[in-house]
């Protein structure tokens, strides 16, 4: 038999069976790794006996963060059906393209979701639309067995299908088998040295892959616990990280600055963290900073929904000694840092990232020329700029389009937008390109002033100048009062432009 998603639950549950595996926060309930198991399978048999749902089939949701998403991504795993989760930050046009490009037979949906629902119902009819509390009531009736699948589960078959957040064209569904969640676990058990004592929240979405692969599925593996939420509230997330002493804290750079802006915040007991790790977009160091003073341990993460949520590792000491870096490849992961012709760069120059191992998709959902231009052999464009010192960490330098070229050098956004933000006037920064009759194009930045700061324009020149190459300072300034972001931390560029610059052709 080959290993689906679903037996990671089903063994799990036969080997611990009344160890709490899912901690709902908003309900006060427990669910020991038996009872999750089996609503993951009355899930999979109420969809296939009730509804038809058969492998290969899609199935979404467009619901806030609870039990049915471990219900949907365990059971569906098990008959081979896919999930297909809905982002429902986006708006109705978003949504009704993911909808007609994806085709589900099911859309699970609940009221704190549904400002577009009646118009999506009325836009999608090719799917079952089924209320959270419909789906619950039917759970009550269906069958706990052990569902099997028509025909076996195969490693390479999709599991599931997760959108890209699309800020350069039409959202692609990336499809991730069997093969790619197994390993991404692996991966971060074994450079996390996660074990059955690890307790962690869970505030991303799950709609995301941050919500179901970076610490679900990894702690259903060794026996852990998630402590979960509808929505992220930063006082909420201290309480529920002291009140179930969470060990392992995953969060986006967002969510860690608001935790630490509470009052709440400098009397909370965090003593049972072993380690806080970032991930969706470069923390800020005033950020870390203000976690290390409290004695914790914060480390920078990588990964993208095509190869996995965790694709590099640092130890605690690491972290600190190699300041910026995300660490070392994982353990079943290659890595390599290549030019525009594919040909290896030296240590310390930046090129592309490729990562090739047994935890990457197998591509996108109907888009075979975009998955064709994904790869190089087995090797996977990330599409991210990154370099490796000499002995062998891992630095992300941003998006290889995230890039001007000023009299033919390039300069990469990131880059000066990171030493911009070391500056302690400065709270957040972007930089955008030009037009310049002289040079073609040069940097334009964009400064979000610190609170109660002001920014001096020269002073800032001049720091940049004893940072970085004088072809790589700012030109101009403009102040601004924030930066556009989304949910994860991640400079929406595109928003950028358009409010501040040309658009980017």
């Amino acid at each position: 038999m080959e290993p689906d998603v679903g037996q990671i639950l089903e063994r799990r549950a036969n080997l611990t069976p009344n160890k709490v595996g899912w901690v709902d926060w908003d309900q006060g309930k427990r669910l020991r790794y038996d009872e999750l198991n089996r609503r993951a399978n009355k899930a999979a048999n109420c969809f296939r006996e009730e509804h038809g749902i058969q492998k290969g089939d899609r199935v979404s949701v467009l619901a806030l963060n609870g039990v049915h998403y471990s219900d949907l991504y365990f059971g569906l795993g098990k008959i081979g059906a896919i999930l297909a989760p809905l982002n429902w930050r986006l708006a109705e046009p978003e949504l009704e393209y993911i909808l007609g490009d994806c085709e589900p037979e099911i859309v699970l949906y609940d009221d704190e979701c549904s400002e577009h629902t009646e118009e999506l119902k009325g836009s999608y009819t090719d799917a079952n639309w089924i209320h959270l509390s419909e789906y619950e009531k039917a759970l009550e009736t269906a069958s706990a067995e052990r569902p099997e699948p028509s025909t076996p589960v195969k490693k390479e078959e999709p599991h599931a299908i997760l959108y890209t957040s699309g800020t350069t064209g039409r959202p692609k569904g990336a499809m991730l088998p069997h093969r790619m969640i197994l390993w991404n676990s692996v991966n971060t058990v074994t450079s996390w040295g996660l074990t059955e004592d690890d307790i962690a929240p869970v505030v991303t979405p799950q709609f995301h892959t941050g919500g179901l692969n970076t610490v679900l599925t990894p702690l259903y593996h060794v026996g852990g616990r998630v402590v979960v939420t509808k929505e992220f509230d930063p006082e909420d997330t201290l309480r529920m990280v002291e009140r179930e002493s969470a060990t392992v804290v995953f969060m986006v750079p967002v969510m860690f600055q608001m935790m630490s802006e509470t009052d709440l915040f400098s009397r909370a007991d965090l003593s049972s963290i072993r380690f806080l790790i970032s991930g969706g977009a470069p923390a800020p160091e005033s950020v870390k900073e203000t976690y290390r003073e409290r004695g914790l341990v914060f480390k920078e993460g990588y990964g993208l929904t095509e190869v996995g949520n965790n694709c590099f590792s640092e130890t605690a000491a690491e972290s600190l000694q190699k300041e910026g870096s995300v660490g070392k490849p994982v353990i079943h992961e290659n890595a390599r840092i290549a030019d525009d012709q594919g040909d290896e760069v030296s240590p310390g120059e930046i090129g592309e990232l490729l990562l090739a191992g047994p935890h990457v998709f197998s591509g996108y959902w109907k888009k075979p020329e975009e998955t064709e231009e994904a790869f190089t052999d087995d090797w996977f464009h990330t599409g991210d700029l990154a370099r490796m010192d000499e002995e062998g960490y891992f630095y992300i330098e941003g998006r290889k389009k995230d890039m001007i070229i000023s009299g033919g050098e390039n300069i990469y956004l990131a880059e000066v937008e990171r030493v911009l933000k070391e500056h302690p006037d400065v709270a957040d920064a972007a930089l955008i390109g030009v037009p310049d009759e002289t040079w073609g194009e040069v940097g334009h930045a964009i400064i979000v002033p610190s609170e109660g700061s002001q920014v001096d324009e020269e002073e800032l020149e001049e720091y940049c100048e004893n940072q970085i190459a004088s072809y790589k300072v700012p030109k101009s300034f403009e102040r601004a009062e924030k930066l556009p972001r989304n949910s994860y931390g991640k400079l929406e560029r595109d928003r950028v432009e358009k409010k501040f610059g040309r658009e980017k052709d």
